[in-house]
Order: structure tokens, then sequence, then C-alpha cells
């Protein structure tokens, strides 16, 4: 990877992103020292200006940024850095240096839950669930999607609130299985949704479109 360290000076700046919540968390400086010791340390280090030494995020605090991955951007001049948290990044004690809120968002995990039954699917690995459906076949994914839907219904209108998000977690988990059979991905879903949010979308004309494509 190529970084041009000599354009401003030394140093280039570092944009901390949170590897599982995408927040951008803090904005650093590094030089070729610091990204040398950042990659082989596996623990984001800077170059701090201020001191005029080298600076690993944490080393004072325990809060470290844990390296997941870096890519430099088009001119080779600035980083962006992944990295995992292990306690809040900024030294006043917010989870970023802007004082946001760094927790997760729930709905990211249904892209993990896909890359996960999409490996399931391609490794077929002896005594997992996911792989005894797959084995069992379309039908079979189908008619669980169904079986589940319809405990999600009862449970909607005679059950707890508890019981509901069991049972519509089942559903969905099964969807996503029968998504991946047909090699699709629960963002495909999402990105349906989004397109029946614009308000000039076409009921019709998209209902045309996919029959003409079954066709």
């Amino acid at each position: 990877m190529k970084i041009d360290f000599e354009k401003c000076g030394g140093l280039v700046p570092a944009i901390i992103q949170d590897a599982t919540t995408c927040q951008v968390l803090m904005l650093g400086y590094m030089n070729q020292e610091a990204y040398d010791k950042t990659v082989k340390t596996k623990k984001v280090t800077f170059w701090s200006r201020s001191r005029n030494e080298l600076w690993t995020k944490g080393e004072t605090s325990g809060n470290y940024l844990n390296l997941v991955s870096i890519k430099v951007d088009c001119d080779h001049d600035t980083l962006l850095v992944r990295a995992t948290p292990d306690g809040p990044t900024c030294h006043k004690g917010t989870d970023t240096c802007w004082g946001e809120d760094n927790t997760a968002n729930p709905l990211l995990f249904l892209t993990e839950l896909q890359d996960f039954i999409n490996r399931r699917h391609e490794e077929m690995p002896e005594g997992s669930y996911t792989t005894s459906l797959f084995k069992d076949g379309i039908n079979r994914i189908a008619q669980k999607v169904g079986e589940e839907a319809l405990e999600t219904v009862i449970e909607a209108t005679n059950g707890s609130s508890e019981k509901l998000i069991y049972e519509a977690s089942d559903m969905i988990y099964h969807l996503v299985v029968l998504l991946a059979s047909k090699g699709l991905r629960i963002e495909d879903v999402a990105a349906e949704l989004a397109r029946r949010h614009d308000p000039n979308w076409d009921k019709k004309r998209r209902l045309a479109k996919a029959k003409g494509e079954m066709e």
C-alpha cells in the first residue's frame, strides 16, 4: 500500500472508524513509524504533534483501538483505519471525540447473520441445523418460513411480547435461509422496501416488471 507521507510534512490524517458500528471515533495523525507500529502490534498508534512522540491509543487508559484494517484514499494521503475499541475513545470519556453514542444498531446484525448463513451454505458443516435445512431443500425451507410465520401470528394475537419476539426471530432466520438458498440476501428485501418508500414508486409497474422477469 502506497502512502504519501511527504505531501504534508511526514504526517497523514488517520480517520478511525469502529469496524462494527461504522461510527467515526476520532481523527489522529500517523507518520511512517506510527503506521508501522500499528501494523505490527495491531494497536492503533499515532504521532502526537503536541508531545512530538509516538502515542499508542490506550497505553494509559487501557482503552486500546484494536486494528482491523487500513485503507488509503485515492490521493494516497489519508488513511481510513477500522478498529475495535476496548472502551471510550475520547479522553473525556465519551464513545467518540464528537460526544456521539457508539452503540451498535441491532439491524446491522442481519447482514452478519446473512454472511454466516451464506458460509453455512458454502461449507455445509455436519451437525449444523442450517446445513440440515439446505440439505432438505427449498420446499422444506419454505415450509419452515410458513410455520414460523403462523406461530408469529399466534403469539401476536394471543401471546406475550416476549414470545412474539422469539417467534418473529425464528421466522426471520428461516427467511434469511430461504433467501440464501435462492442466491438472494436480506439486503435485497431492504432495497425493495426502500424503493417502495419512494413517493414516486409505482406498484403496478413494479409488479409488471417482476412478472416479466419470471416469464
